[in-house]
């Protein structure tokens, strides 16, 4: 039988391996442990909708480990919610210079050079999604809209349809070929995409708004606005929702009526030209030459192939 003081030394003796396994586990696993928690607090907190205090938690994460792609990436996720698109681009490319396969970062990174008015390096972009994966419809997604701010209508076309055969049940890929054929005046292409769009999903407001769009160019102007009033009961939160609904006012002869409609989306985006266009239409229709020419001078000169731009400047002249 052992003795009390051999099974005592026999306890600590055991409680000291322990205790030296664990620390030299914890020294083994403590950085890929840390770093992990800073990115799982981070995430946390951007569930929660506060990205400031995510960035702070993947800055620790980063700070233990100045090489770790996915903590870039997410701080980028976080720097976008604040829509601080510089800072959001620069962890991009971070994010993928320590991991040059990362398709999510090329994405995102290509959809923020966008946003910044990049339109190049966003087609390069494009182009290095479609070398990774040419079988995801987001490659040519982001082609599309990076073709149609280079205002290569054709070439964005036909990125949205190689989009869609990828994606066919995905509706805004639809409306996106719509859009594309109705900056290139093919109403009756237009409206065939958004058939197909709005059997997907009737709910979709972009497509309503698109629809109200063609027919105003069609000077159905009540159809017009029963079009764009259902996108905004859809989404209320669009200011060109609201200055389309003030222009087709405008031309249905509820002047007052659309000047509220067009006020209230410059209060939303004071910087919308086709708000401020809208606003010097309604100065014509009032006969107001000055008030007119101090919406529109501006606009014909830096906007010259914007519709009715041109048309109501010289109208406001002839005033």
């Amino acid at each position: 039988m052992m003795s009390i003081l051999k099974k005592k030394t026999v306890v600590l003796n055991n409680l000291f391996s322990l205790f030296f396994a664990l620390v030299f586990l914890t020294s083994c696993d403590s950085l890929e442990d840390k770093k992990g928690r800073f990115l799982l607090k981070g995430n946390e907190k951007l569930q929660e909708n506060d990205p400031k205090s995510a960035i702070g938690f993947y800055q620790e994460a980063i700070a233990l480990d100045s090489t770790y792609s996915d903590a870039y990436f997410n701080k980028a996720l976080a720097h976008l919610r604040l829509n601080q698109l510089d800072q959001a681009i620069h962890d991009f490319n971070s994010s993928i210079s320590y991991q040059p396969d990362n398709y999510e970062a090329y994405f995102q990174r290509g959809l923020s050079y966008l946003d910044n008015g990049e339109f190049y390096k966003a087609r390069e972009d494009a182009n290095r999604l479609k070398s990774l994966n040419e079988q995801d419809w987001r490659s040519y997604f982001l082609e599309g809209l990076t073709q149609e701010k280079l205002k290569n209508f054709p070439a964005s076309l036909e990125a949205f349809q190689n989009a869609t055969q990828l994606a066919p049940d995905n509706s805004d890929l639809w409306v996106n070929q719509a859009t594309i054929l109705f900056y290139q005046k093919d109403y009756s292409g237009a409206k065939q995409k958004l058939t197909q769009a709005e059997e997907i999903n009737p709910s979709e407001p972009n497509l309503h708004n698109l629809r109200s769009m063609i027919l105003f160019e069609e000077k159905n102007y009540e159809k017009a606005l029963e079009s764009v009033e259902k996108a905004i009961t859809l989404d209320n939160r669009q200011a060109y929702f609201y200055n389309n609904k003030g222009l087709y006012l405008l031309f249905l002869d509820r002047t007052e009526e659309g000047l509220d409609w067009i006020n209230q989306s410059l209060q939303m985006d004071p910087k919308n030209p086709f708000a401020l266009r809208n606003k010097g239409i309604y100065y014509v229709m009032q006969g107001d030459k000055v008030s007119a020419l101090q919406y529109l001078s501006e606009l014909a000169k830096n906007f010259p192939d914007m519709d009715m731009a041109q048309e109501y400047f010289q109208k406001a002249q002839a005033l």
